[in-house]
């Protein structure tokens, strides 16, 4: 893991954020998503700078299309972000699950 990716999974691991489990590096598809909850139907990426390269944009898009496919939501947040804004997406990723579990009740 990047130290932005383990500072989040630090936040995240536990139910430390709403209760709800996450799990790192899971595989969906074909694909291996950074954090994954399943009870919200969210995955969370961090993304380093080269996914602003066009290879890594088109791949990005791919991947977001299969998952959003898998009626999954999709958050992407960027190193310096987690980084530097960590209070931020925190609030973010609460927000999106509150939104989740209000949609899609246990």
């Amino acid at each position: 893991m990047t130290d932005s990716e383990r500072k989040l999974w630090a936040r995240l691991r536990g139910k430390q954020l709403g209760g709800i489990q996450f799990y790192r590096q899971k595989t969906i598809g074909n694909f291996i998503v950074d954090f994954y909850a399943p009870k919200a139907n969210l995955v969370i990426e961090v993304d380093g700078s080269q996914h602003l390269e066009a290879n890594h944009l088109e791949k990005d898009r791919q991947r977001d299309s299969f998952l959003r496919g898998q009626r999954l939501q999709v958050l992407r947040f960027t190193n310096l972000q987690v980084l530097q804004e960590m209070d931020g997406v925190l609030e973010l990723i609460f927000k999106v699950i509150g939104g989740s579990l209000a949609a899609n009740p246990p």
